[in-house]
C-alpha cells in the first residue's frame, strides 16, 4: 500500500501537459507582429549591459578582444536561441520554457523552470529600476517601475509601441556612437606597447586609475582573458527569451517567434559589436571609464556635446530594458496559474485590455519592493542561474521531443513494441550464448535502428541517453571549472578522467544521432541535432558552476519558498490532477486532453 502510494505520488511528479493550447482560443489579445516582436526581444537585450558592460570588460579583461568575446557570447546565446525558436514554432504560448519542460520533462520541472524564470525577470526588473531611480530621481526608488507597470496592465499593443520608441531611439545613438568612434578612431589603440602605457600614466589625472596593460596588442590578456570576458559578455545578450513567452498575443507565433528570436539576436550582435570596436578604436583600453564608458570616450576625443546624446541613449536603453523585463514575468506567472501551479487568482485576464492583470500587477509590486531594500549588487549574479537552468532546460526538451512519436503514431506503439519483443525462444543447446549475443543485438538495434520514423521504444532510449549526458557534461564542467591548472598540467588522474567522460560522451551522443527524428514540418528547426543542443547544455552549465556558494544558497532560499507554494497548493490544484480524477472518456477525448478553462475569462 506505502509502495502504491508513493509511485502515484512520483508520477504526479513527472505528468506532462499537452503542447496544445487549453481552451481553444487563448484568452489574451493577438495584436503583436513580428516587428513588434523584434523590438521586444532587442529593447530587453540591449540594455544597459551595451553602454557599461563594454567598457569594464575591455579594461580589465579582454581589451580591444572585447570584440571576440561579444562574437563567441553571441554564438553561445544562438545555440539557446535556436532552441527557443523550434519551440516558438511547436508550441506558441505564454510561459516560454515552463510550457516546453512541462510537455517533454515533466510537471516538477516546469515548476521549477518557470520559478527560476520568475526569479531571473524579478531580479532584472528590480536592478534595472534601481539604476533607472539612481540615474532620475533618488525620491522615488520604484517610481519608473511603477509607471512602466502600469504601461503594461493597458496592453501588449500598447507597451509594444512604447518599447519600440524606446529601441528606435537606442539603436539611433549607438549608430551614432558607432560612427563617431569609426570617424575619430585611431587603429594604433588596438596595437598598443608599454612605451605607450607610460606616456599615459605621466599624463594621467585623479578623474580615474589606469587599468592593467597586460601584454599589449590586440589580445592583451591571452586567451583566457578572452573566455573570461565572453562570461561577461554573454549576460549583454539575456533578454531575448521574453520573445517566446508572447507566442499567445502574436498573429502568427510559429513564423513570428523564430524570425523574432533571431532578428533580435543578430541586430544585438551588430550593436555590441560594432560599439564595443569603437570605444576601444577612440579610447585606449586601459583608460576606459569603467561605470560611464561612453560618455567619457565622447570627452576624450573632444566632442563634448555629444556626450549629452550617448545619456539620453542609456535612459532610453534604460526604460526599453525595464520595460522589456517586465513584460514576460506576468506572462509566466499567468501560464502557472492557468495550469493550477500557482494560485488560481492570478491568472485573471481583464475583459476588456485581455491582459493578466492581476500577475501584472503582482509581479511590479514585488519588483518594485526587491529594488526598494536590495542593493543592485546582491542582485546580479543571482539573476543568472535561473536564466541559464532555463535555457538548458529548454536545449533538453528540444533534443528529447524531436525524437517523439507524433500522436498519429500512439495508437500503433504498442501493438509495434510487443511485435518487437515477441523473438522465438532459442534452443536449449544454445542458452549458454544468449547474454552474448543479446547483448550485440542490442547494441546493434542502438546503432543501427530498424525502423525510420520515431516508436515509443526510441523515444525511451533518447530520453535515458539525453539523461546520462546531462550527467556527463554536468561532471566534466565540474573539472573544467574546479581543477583547470590540473587538468592543463597533464595530472593523470584529471586527464585520464577527462578523456574517458569525453569518449562516453561521444558514444552516447552517437547513439541519439542514430535514432529515427519525428517528420513532422515546422517552420523552423533545430539544425545539427543532437550537437547543438549538448553545446548548449555544456557552455550553460559550466557558466553555472562559476557562480559563488553565496548566489547558490540563495538560489536555494528563493526555491524552498517555491517548493513549499508546490508541494502545499500546485500539485493538489493541478489541471492534470482534475484530468486524472476525471472519469475514464473515450480514446479520442484521452489523446486530445482538450479541457476547457472555463475558471478565467476568455474576453467576451
Amino acid at each position: 500500500m506505502l509502495c502504491q502510494r508513493v509511485c502515484q505520488f512520483g508520477q504526479k511528479l513527472v505528468r506532462r501537459r499537452p503542447l496544445e493550447t487549453r481552451g481553444g482560443e487563448s484568452c489574451l489579445a493577438r495584436c503583436l507582429s513580428t516587428m513588434d516582436l523584434v523590438a521586444l526581444g532587442v529593447g530587453s537585450t540591449l540594455g544597459a549591459g551595451v553602454y557599461i558592460l563594454a567598457g569594464a570588460v575591455a579594461k580589465d579583461k579582454a581589451g580591444p578582444a572585447i570584440v571576440i568575446c561579444f562574437l563567441v557570447a553571441a554564438l553561445t546565446c544562438v545555440l539557446s536561441g535556436l532552441c527557443y525558436a523550434e519551440f516558438g514554432a511547436r508550441a506558441p504560448g505564454s510561459g516560454s520554457s515552463y510550457l516546453y519542460s512541462y510537455a517533454t520533462v515533466g510537471q516538477l520541472c516546469a515548476f521549477i523552470t518557470g520559478w527560476t524564470l520568475i526569479l531571473s525577470y524579478v531580479i532584472g526588473s528590480a536592478s534595472v529600476a534601481r539604476a533607472w531611480s539612481s540615474a532620475i530621481d533618488s525620491m522615488t526608488g520604484n517610481h519608473m517601475s511603477r509607471v512602466l507597470q502600469g504601461l503594461l496592465v493597458l496592453g501588449a499593443s500598447e507597451s509594444a509601441l512604447v518599447t519600440k520608441i524606446f529601441t528606435d531611439m537606442n539603436l539611433l545613438v549607438l549608430s551614432f556612437v558607432f560612427l563617431s568612434g569609426f570617424i575619430k578612431g585611431d587603429a594604433r589603440h588596438w596595437q598598443l606597447t608599454q612605451q605607450d602605457y607610460e606616456l599615459a600614466k605621466s599624463g594621467s589625472n585623479d578623474t580615474y586609475s589606469l587599468g592593467p596593460l597586460g601584454s599589449g596588442g590586440f589580445v592583451p590578456f591571452g586567451f583566457d582573458g578572452v573566455l573570461r570576458g565572453a562570461a561577461t559578455c554573454f549576460y549583454a545578450f539575456v533578454g531575448f527569451d521574453c520573445i517566446a513567452t508572447a507566442g499567445e498575443e502574436a498573429h502568427h507565433p510559429q513564423c513570428s517567434i523564430p524570425l523574432g528570436i533571431v532578428i533580435s539576436l543578430f541586430v544585438c550582435f551588430v550593436a555590441c559589436f560594432g560599439v564595443s570596436a569603437a570605444l576601444t578604436l577612440t579610447v585606449p583600453y586601459y583608460q576606459i571609464h569603467p561605470d560611464s564608458p561612453l560618455p567619457q570616450a565622447s570627452l576624450y576625443i573632444g566632442w563634448t556635446p555629444a556626450r549629452r546624446v550617448v545619456a539620453a541613449g542609456t535612459l532610453c536603453a534604460l526604460s526599453s530594458s525595464l520595460l522589456g523585463a517586465m513584460f514576460p514575468m506576468p506572462r509566466v506567472i499567468y501560464a502557472m496559474a492557468e495550469d493550477g501551479l500557482l494560485f488560481r487568482g492570478l491568472a485573471w485576464v481583464h475583459v476588456r485590455t485581455r491582459t493578466p492583470i492581476i500577475a501584472t500587477i503582482v509581479s511590479g509590486t514585488l519588483a518594485a519592493f526587491m529594488a526598494l531594500l536590495f542593493e543592485l549588487s546582491d542582485l546580479v549574479d543571482l539573476m543568472s542561474i535561473g536564466t541559464l537552468l532555463a535555457y538548458s532546460l529548454v536545449a533538453f526538451s528540444v533534443l528529447v521531443l524531436r525524437y517523439q512519436p507524433g500522436q498519429d503514431l500512439r495508437k500503433n506503439e504498442k501493438t509495434e513494441v510487443e511485435i518487437t519483443e515477441v523473438k522465438p525462444e532459442p534452443e536449449a543447446s544454445s542458452l549458454a550464448s544468449v547474454p552474448e549475443a543479446g547483448n550485440s543485438k542490442t547494441l546493434k538495434s542502438l546503432c543501427n535502428p530498424i525502423n525510420t520514423i520515431p516508436t515509443q521504444k526510441y523515444g525511451h532510449t533518447v530520453y535515458g541517453c539525453a539523461l546520462l549526458l546531462v550527467l556527463l557534461l554536468t561532471i566534466l564542467c565540474l573539472i573544467l571549472a574546479q581543477w583547470p591548472s590540473h587538468l592543463f598540467s597533464g595530472d593523470p588522474l584529471c586527464t585520464t578522467s577527462a578523456g574517458l567522460l569525453l569518449l562516453l560522451i561521444f558514444g552516447t551522443t552517437f547513439i541519439i544521432w542514430r535514432q529515427p527524428q519525428n517528420p513532422t514540418p515546422l517552420n523552423f528547426k533545430v539544425p545539427a541535432l543532437p550537437v547543438l543542443p549538448l553545446m548548449s547544455i555544456f557552455v550553460n552549465m559550466y557558466l553555472m558552476m562559476q557562480m559563488t556558494p553565496r548566489t547558490w544558497a540563495q538560489f536555494g532560499i528563493w526555491m524552498v519558498i517555491g517548493f513549499a507554494i508546490y508541494f502545499g497548493y500546485g500539485i493538489w490544484h493541478s489541471v492534470e490532477t482534475t484530468n486524472d480524477q476525471q472519469p475514464p472518456a473515450s480514446s479520442s477525448q484521452t489523446a486530445d486532453k482538450n479541457v476547457p478553462s472555463a475558471e478565467f475569462p476568455h474576453g467576451k
